[in-house]
């Protein structure tokens, strides 16, 4: 039914068709210095600027104030559930989290890891949870905006009487939200604004002044801002990507407002089908429905062989549930397009035709 592939993988996701090219067209030859810019050294000058102007980028497109740190660090998520309490707290101090997932689930196995007082403020794995008791003395709350696995996502932040910290991997730059509410953001860039290799992490001075001391450098924030994410070698080539994708939502989309209604229009349609749908359907409450990755399920276990083996073959790829659930999943982040989404529903009606 299609004619060329639909990238629906929940991460590395797809990048759009003109930044890559761009990149294609830049790879031997980085802004006329002559070289890639995976062959720069990481002191010379060219990468010092495109590290400014990344940051620059991501804060007018943000908001952000002045006075945000803006790093670009590596070690994906993963290191972040362990910089964030090594940082905000100390052994045996109270910190409160919100279990939404799985990856939700794994930073809170990283701070317990680290000896904290850990407590789960809420927990609900099929809706975001509609109350939380946080504590008020904790160091911070965190919480998953956008639950790749579980399909949830955040409409709205909780008020929280301590920081509220949050991984944004899936959702960053996704939506406009007041990120003033934060303490500390953080996002690794290969499902919405990049590829894998690099993490966005946006600190407050505010945080950045509560950090406690007698840390290792690396994994000291303060060291990362003192250095301007340049510490030892950054991960160059991913932080190029990361300003390809700034520019692409400046300037092709039209800014963070424009993808934003976009996102909801893809979402919106994908959701529309899967409700009208007698052989499929989406666990998941509708105030909770991810506009990131949209989970759903067969009405009938035996017809999902037959989905996954000719929607693969219709150039749909990426639809697989995650190993810990099954079912299907299409992610939908930022360079998704609407024909992608469209090319979808249109898979699911005809499909609908020949089964149901």
């Amino acid at each position: 039914m299609t004619q060329y592939p639909s990238n629906f993988y929940a991460g590395p996701g797809k990048l759009p068709e003109s930044v890559l090219l761009r990149i294609r067209d830049e790879l031997t030859d980085y802004r006329g210095t002559g070289f890639s810019v995976m062959e720069i050294s990481h002191r010379a000058q060219p990468v010092l600027d495109l590290i400014e102007r990344t940051e620059e980028k991501l804060r007018a497109l943000m908001g952000l104030p002045a006075d945000d740190a803006v790093l670009f660090l590596q070690g994906g998520g993963s290191l972040q559930f362990l910089m964030v309490p090594m940082n905000l707290s100390a052994a045996s101090d109270p910190v409160d989290y919100v279990d939404t997932g799985y990856w939700a689930a794994k930073a809170v196995d990283a701070a317990r890891s680290l000896d904290r007082d850990v407590h789960v403020a809420g927990r609900n794995h099929c809706a975001i949870p509609s109350r939380l008791d946080i504590r008020p003395d904790a160091r911070y709350l965190h919480l998953c905006t956008n639950n790749t696995v579980a399909g949830t996502q955040w409409r709205e932040f909780p008020l929280s009487p301590v920081p509220l910290v949050a991984d944004m991997s899936s959702d960053i730059l996704s939506r406009s939200i007041d990120h003033g509410r934060f303490a500390l953001i953080y996002a690794h860039a290969q499902k919405t604004i990049g590829v894998a290799g690099v993490t966005v992490v946006i600190l407050s001075r505010k945080t950045l002044e509560t950090i406690r001391p007698g840390l290792p450098p690396f994994f000291d924030y303060r060291t990362h801002v003192e250095a301007r994410s340049n510490y030892h070698t950054p991960p160059v080539f991913a932080i190029y990507v990361v300003e390809c994708m700034l520019d692409w939502i400046a300037g092709e989309i039209g800014g963070l407002p424009a993808l934003e209604t976009l996102n909801n229009h893809k979402a919106a349609l994908l959701y529309e089908t899967l409700d009208a749908s007698r052989l499929f359907h989406c666990p998941v409450p509708s105030g909770s429905r991810s506009k990131m990755n949209v989970v759903f399920e067969t009405v009938d276990p035996k017809i999902e062989p037959f989905f996954r083996r000719e929607a693969s073959a219709a150039g749909l790829l990426g639809l697989e549930g995650h190993r810990s659930r099954g079912g299907f999943r299409a992610s939908i982040y930022n360079p998704v397009t609407l024909s992608d989404v469209e090319q979808l529903n249109g898979f699911i009606a005809d499909f609908e035709k020949r089964y149901g």
